[in-house]
Formats: C-alpha cells, sequence, structure tokens
C-alpha cells in the first residue's frame, strides 16, 4: 500500500487553543487564522466520514485549506486503500490553480514522503482532437496499432504522472503525436490520489457510470472537493434539463430513415442477410413515423397552447404521466411484437432510438444533432420521475416553436445518495451562504455536517458598501426609480478612479441603462457584456480593464449572474468600484410556480420563498461583491442599488459586512469620493 507516511507535523492555531494537523500537506508557509480553521474543521468532518460546507469569502484561500484537509483525512485513513480524492469544479482557471497548489505540496513534503500524483482532466471535446458526437468515438488514435497505442500512452501516462501537470500541457504534448489524451488521462487516474474534473463526472448519471470504473474510483473510498459550491444544485438540475419541440418527430425520424438507409446499403454491399439491427431500425422508423402522423399528438399540442393562451404567462405546466400517456398511445399497435404495457413498449422504443448512429455535419449547430437521442433521454427521464413531484414538466412557445422541457426541481434526488456513499466532502464557495440551506437541497446528512462561515481577514474598511434607500428594482416601483438609479450610477462613474462594473439584474435592464451612458459624455471608456458572449469576447472585455485603468478607466456593464460578475478573478485591484443594480428575482414561471410548490410541502412556506427566490436572488449580488476584492491590500467601493436589501427579512441573508445608507444620488457621490480621498 502506497502511503504519505504517518507523522504528521502540527501547527498551533493562532488563538492557542489546540492544534491542527494540516502543515504537512499545507502548500505555504505560513496558514492564514481562517486557513488553520478550515483546515481544522474539514480534517475534523473528513476523518468521521463527514461533511464541511464552508462559506469561505474570496481570498481565505480555500483550494489550499481544503486539499491539505483532504490529503491529511486520506493520510490518516485506516483504510486498506487510501481514499482518492476528487476535485470537482466547473471552472478551468480553477483546475491550474489546484495543480499549481499540488506542485507546491509537493515542494514542501519531506524527504521519503511521497508526491501526491494528480490528473487534470476535461471534456472529452477539449482534449480530442475531433469527436463524433452520434458515435461518441474520437480520431486520435486513427492508423494507430496497438503495439503503437500501447507505447504512445504508456509514455503520456508517465509524463502525466512524473509531476502535477495542468492540461494544457498534456494537451501540447499530444499536438504531434497520434494519442488519445483524454483516454490516457482517465487510466492515469487509476493511479493517482487526486483527479480534477468537473461535477459531471460524479453529478451526472451517465456520465459517473461511463469514467468511475474507467479511472479506478470507488466512491465509497472517495473524498469530494466541490468547488464554488453554490453553483452545485443547479448544475445537478440541468443534468436533467431535456428539451424537445413539436418538430422532434419529423427531425427524428429523419435520423432514422438515414440510419436504417445507411445499414441496407452496407448489408446490401456485403450481401447479407437482412440483420436483426435493421430490422429494429425499421420498426422504429414505423413508431416515429406514427408519432410525427398522429392525430392525438397534435391535438396535445394544440390543447397546451390553448393552456398557455389563457393563463396568459408564457408557459404552463404539464403532467408528466399526460406527456407520457400521448406518446405511448401514438406508437400503440404499430408493431405486433411490442408488448400491451404502455411503459414496457415506451422502453423498448428508447433501447431502439439510442441505437441510432448517424453521421455528423460538420456545419450544423451541436444542437441540430441526433433527435433520436434527444427524444429517448426525455422519455427516459419522464418514466423514472413520472411518479415523483420532484421533476416538472413545463411547456412554453418562447421560441415561436411549441417546445417540452423537463425541469429538476430537488437537487437531493441526485445529491444525496452520492453524499451518502462518498468517504466525506468538502464543499466550499465564497457564497455558500447561509451553508445549512445548502446541506438542506443538497441532500447532505445533517448529523455529519458542519456548516461554517469564515471570515476573510481583510480590514472591512477596504471594502466598504453602500445601500440606497430611495431606489428599487421591484416590478411595481421600478420606472419611478429608473432614473435616480441612473444618477447613482452617474455619481460613481465620475467619483471613481478607475475602473468601475455595473451590473443589472437583467439583459433588458441592462440595455436600458446601458443606453442611458453609451452615447453621452463619460469620463471613461464603456464596455458592455453580450448576451451568450464567447470566452474569447469575455477575456478581451476583461483585458480592456487593465488597458484604461491608467487612463481614466472603464465603465464595464454587465448582469447579475452572468458571465462577468461571476467566476471572473479581477485581479491587481482592476475594479475601483462595484454597482449592483436591484434584487434579481426569479420572474414568474411555471418552473418556479412548481419549485416555490414543491419545496413548500418538503419545508414550509416561508423556507420555500427563501430557498427558491430571494437567496439565490441575494447569493447572485454576493457573488458580485467577491470580485473586486482579491487580496488583504485591495481596496474598492460597493454600491447597492436595493432598497429592499435594507429588510430585516432580506438583510439576515446576507453575511456580515461594512455597510452604510445612501439616501440620494448626491450622498452616493460624497460617499464615492471620501473613499478615494482615504
Amino acid at each position: 500500500m502506497q502511503t504519505y507516511g504517518r507523522s504528521i507535523p502540527q501547527f498551533i492555531s493562532m488563538s492557542g487553543e489546540g492544534v491542527s494537523d494540516g502543515s504537512l500537506f499545507f502548500a505555504h508557509e505560513t496558514p492564514r487564522e481562517s486557513q488553520i480553521g478550515m483546515i481544522s474543521d474539514g480534517i475534523d468532518a473528513l476523518k468521521n466520514g463527514g461533511f464541511l460546507l464552508a462559506a469561505a469569502p474570496t481570498g481565505i484561500g480555500k483550494t489550499a485549506a481544503a486539499l491539505a484537509s483532504a490529503l491529511n483525512a486520506a493520510n490518516q485513513s485506516e483504510t486498506p486503500e487510501i481514499p482518492k480524492i476528487m476535485f470537482l469544479t466547473g471552472r478551468q482557471s480553477q483546475h491550474r490553480i489546484v495543480v499549481d497548489t499540488i506542485r507546491e505540496i509537493n515542494k514542501r513534503l519531506p524527504p521519503g514522503f511521497s508526491r501526491v500524483k494528480v490528473v487534470d482532466i476535461i471534456g472529452r471535446e477539449g482534449m480530442c482532437k475531433v469527436v463524433d458526437r452520434s458515435t461518441g468515438k474520437c480520431n486520435c488514435e486513427i492508423g494507430v496499432t496497438e503495439s503503437e497505442r500501447r507505447f504512445l500512452r504508456a509514455d503520456l501516462e508517465e509524463f502525466i504522472h512524473s509531476e502535477p501537470r495542468h492540461v494544457d500541457q498534456v494537451l501540447k504534448r499530444v499536438r504531434k503525436t497520434d494519442v488519445c489524451a483524454w483516454a490516457t488521462a482517465r487510466e492515469a487516474a487509476k493511479n493517482t490520489r487526486v483527479i480534477v474534473c468537473d461535477y459531471n463526472h460524479v453529478f451526472v448519471e451517465g456520465v459517473r457510470d461511463a469514467s468511475l470504473p474507467v479511472m479506478g474510483v470507488d466512491l465509497e473510498n472517495t473524498i469530494l472537493i466541490v468547488d464554488e459550491a453554490h453553483n452545485l444544485p443547479d448544475r445537478i438540475r440541468s443534468g436533467l434539463e431535456r428539451r424537445v419541440t413539436e418538430r422532434v418527430f419529423q427531425r427524428a425520424l429523419s435520423d432514422v430513415e438515414e440510419y436504417k438507409e445507411s445499414m441496407e446499403k452496407r448489408e446490401a454491399d456485403l450481401e447479407m442477410p437482412e440483420s436483426n439491427q435493421l430490422r429494429e431500425a425499421k420498426s422504429l422508423e414505423k413508431q416515429i413515423r406514427a408519432l410525427r402522423d398522429d392525430a392525438g399528438m397534435r391535438e396535445w399540442f394544440e390543447e397546451k397552447k390553448a393552456e398557455n393562451k389563457q393563463t396568459k404567462g408564457d408557459d404552463v405546466r404539464v403532467a408528466t404521466q399526460d406527456f407520457l400517456d400521448v406518446v405511448s398511445k401514438a406508437i400503440g399497435g404499430i408493431l405486433e411484437e411490442d408488448p400491451e404495457d404502455d411503459i414496457s413498449r415506451l422502453r423498448m422504443m428508447i433501447a431502439r432510438l439510442l441505437s441510432v448512429v448517424i453521421e455528423e455535419d460538420e456545419d450544423s449547430e451541436e444542437d441540430e444533432q441526433n433527435d433520436c437521442t434527444r427524444l429517448s433521454e426525455i422519455l427516459e427521464i419522464c418514466i423514472r420521475y413520472r411518479k415523483n413531484s420532484a421533476l416538472a414538466l413545463v411547456f412554453d412557445e418562447l421560441l415561436d416553436e411549441p417546445r417540452v422541457t423537463s425541469h429538476l426541481l430537488d437537487p437531493s434526488v441526485v445529491g444525496e445518495p452520492i453524499f451518502e456513499q462518498c468517504r466525506g466532502s468538502i464543499l466550499m464557495s465564497g457564497t455558500l451562504f447561509p451553508p445549512e440551506m445548502y446541506a438542506e437541497i443538497l441532500g447532505i446528512p445533517r448529523i455529519r455536517s458542519s456548516c461554517i462561515e469564515y471570515s476573510s481577514g481583510f480590514p472591512l474598511g477596504n471594502r466598504p458598501v453602500l445601500i440606497a434607500s430611495d431606489v428599487t428594482s421591484k416590478y411595481t416601483e421600478r420606472e419611478g426609480s429608473f432614473s435616480s438609479i441612473i444618477s447613482h450610477v452617474k455619481s460613481v462613474i465620475d467619483n471613481t478612479e478607475g475602473n468601475v462594473a455595473i451590473f443589472a439584474p437583467s439583459y433588458s435592464m441592462l440595455d436600458r441603462i446601458h443606453g442611458e451612458f453609451e452615447n453621452s459624455w463619460s469620463p471613461k471608456k464603456i464596455i458592455k457584456e453580450e448576451q451568450r458572449m464567447s470566452k474569447s469576447g469575455v477575456e478581451s472585455l476583461i483585458s480592456k480593464l487593465y488597458e484604461h485603468k491608467q487612463m481614466g478607466g472603464s465603465a464595464l456593464f454587465g448582469v447579475l449572474s452572468g458571465k462577468l460578475s461571476e467566476g471572473i478573478d479581477y485581479s491587481e485591484n482592476v475594479l475601483s468600484a462595484l454597482v449592483c443594480v436591484g434584487l434579481p428575482l426569479p420572474p414568474p414561471s411555471a418552473k418556479q410556480d412548481a419549485l416555490l410548490e414543491y419545496y413548500s410541502k418538503k419545508y414550509d412556506r416561508n423556507r420555500a420563498w427563501k430557498y427558491a427566490s430571494l437567496q439565490p436572488a441575494v447569493n447572485s449580488i454576493l457573488q458580485a461583491l467577491g470580485r473586486p476584492i482579491r487580496k488583504k491590500e485591495d481596496r474598492a467601493i460597493v454600491i447597492l442599488l436595493e432598497k429592499r436589501l435594507l429588510e430585516k427579512r432580506v438583510s439576515e441573508c446576507m453575511p456580515a459586512m461594512q455597510k452604510m445608507r445612501t439616501s440620494k444620488p448626491e450622498r452616493t457621490a460624497e460617499r464615492v469620493k471620501a473613499f478615494f480621498e482615504i
């Protein structure tokens, strides 16, 4: 059995009370006070198979603390095999931080201790040269003999194990060779202690079943570190979100016909007798044609259109069983050999749909690929959760095309069995607030959980927060507040030395606010986030902040919960001021109504409102608040243009911070000017 060694140095906490067994695997010379506490809390939780939910603000050094806790807990484990650690993150920039941290840990390990091996894995399409989405196969090793493949993979695996490598280093290594980096990295994971990858490897069933056995991961002997864990509930929900339109049957039929004709040609060329695979394709063709032509199916969609118009909303909830019944009825009696039982008949059609493989059109959009898979997945989800109120089906015509979408309301349906099975977990985020809420909605065993809020240790005066008492984005008062909102924003822009970021609650509000400054004189360059902005587009905007910082600065306009207000590290104190406009409560919708109803039954009405609407809206503001201050020396002023944040039930959703009121734009101008004169 490989070990890291069992003699663990200790460091004394700054309070002088007790010790923390964390220094052996700590990446730096001296831990901060909050890191000492987080490491100690993490070890205590993990050694008992428990969970630490850490609301740890930006700059505390969460990555180093979490890795120190997990490596120490794994090292102290009494199991025959030392537990693996999976560091789960949705940000590629965080992958690099984890790898770099492990490199520093290895530098500090005493002589004789085994170095920590890590493998960094991203999605297959990011690691392979070309992936055929319909077959799931890549072309990385085409034309390579088996002996060459074994040699090339062994060589690459040795490279991965030789020292902590970021995935970009691995991809650079294989750029001119015929070896699959993705397959090799998964194989290399069997002999590493830490795997850095996306949440999907654990929390999406299909990916989990395909990935973990190949990587030698047994969840029961695996510690999970979940970074930016406030995103996990929605990431779990998105794993079961599928959408089909009224035209899915026509497109699926085209896919089946192409698949069938390809098989017929191949079998004719080989002079083969008709295969069972071809017979199944012909059966599926009959079923999908029946679905396309079925009067009952068309009538069902027309009924939903009418219901949607009557509600005067944008969407309407539909019963899962209702959708399954109309599909099953449409294919009933089409095939003599199919069972009479509705669910069994649907499952047989799903199996046929999943077997369809078509040639990929390189010019088509990803969303236009195999509709057989799309249809099979939503039907499978509906069957699995047809008796579970945790799933909601929603009908809408938002893009002028009738469509049905599956929404998982309760992430604990997926999360609870995983957390019950794993060896323990650290979930951390600057906005994992309140941590007790996330423990509940993720299904983390409460009796084994430690929910702790940590302080950054940064001077509170370096990030004062002004809250305006005269404006709101509340729908009924928004128009009356708009001119004052613009005046507050102008006060901040005119009196800030450096860059200002202004985040609106929605893209429509963003366009209105930005429009007030776009064509008017401003001391700063005006730049704006666009919907569905590419990664390169985001990087280009951020680079402008650094270019303009010493030239009067820029005013960056974006949206809360957007690409610029979450996940971006604004280093070097590049933001001097931040403005958040409004409280981005989710708008009314069938999905939101279903979520409130579900949580009201599971918890109570107060917690339902808080968990489904209020706290997520507040947390989107907290995410933005974490952008300007990245280290102790940074200084920035924050202005929150929303009077509801002063209400007791809303302010209780926010952690402690230095807050001040501003009652009018002129007062805001005074406060901002005074901050930069200090």
